[in-house]
């Protein structure tokens, strides 16, 4: 197999382990076993547990950062936006292969690098989200990053909490709740001319 197929494959096999034990019950045995391959292939792949996890992290961190960007370059009005950017959010915690777990869930975040690539999560789509902010209603950078960053932490808390609630709201319901809420909010903020 390719050496970039093998990666992939490895990586899959992982993310699934990963998501399902948390890293400290997962065993490079059984990911090698899942993967079908033996522990020394692995171990030419990943040197250690840990460079397993961070690569999965980071590309991860990688999706919802892309989503985000995606939705705010998606259209120029700022109330899609805000719809767009909270469906981002709800679509990707909905996501059948539950990587979100190892962004919003990790029970690694004593490890510095986990948790520099946890925080860059809620940092980058923040700056991302201020950046339109500040463009808008010419509000202080300071100002534009803290109504960001309570808008980044409106997604992530209310998609992991509509996950994890047995409701019966569909996605795009909960997702279009959260951004009717979170538009009301940023809306009243004038645009500049």
């Amino acid at each position: 197999m390719p050496r970039k197929a093998r990666r992939a494959q490895l990586l899959g096999a992982a993310l699934e382990v990963f998501v399902a034990q948390g890293y400290h019950a997962a065993a490079m045995d059984e990911i090698a076993d899942r993967a079908g391959v033996s522990k020394p292939v692995l171990y030419q792949h990943f040197p250690g547990k840990l460079d397993l996890y961070l690569a999965l992290l980071d590309t991860s961190c990688e999706t919802i950062i892309a989503n985000c960007r995606a939705a705010l370059e998606s259209t120029e009005d700022n109330k899609l936006r805000v719809g767009a950017t909270m469906a981002a959010f709800f679509e990707y915690v909905s996501s059948e292969t539950g990587a979100f777990r190892l962004v919003f869930e990790s029970d690694l975040t004593n490890e510095p690098a986990v948790r520099d690539q946890v925080e860059r999560v809620t940092r980058e789509c923040a700056e991302l989200i201020a950046d339109v902010i500040h463009e808008d209603t010419a509000l202080p950078g300071e100002a534009s990053h803290l109504l960001a960053v309570s808008l980044v932490g409106m997604a992530q808390v209310s998609a992991r909490y509509w996950l994890t609630d047995s409701s019966s709201i569909d996605r795009e319901d909960a997702a279009s709740l959260i951004a009717g809420l979170a538009w009301r909010g940023i809306r009243g903020y004038p645009l500049q001319d």
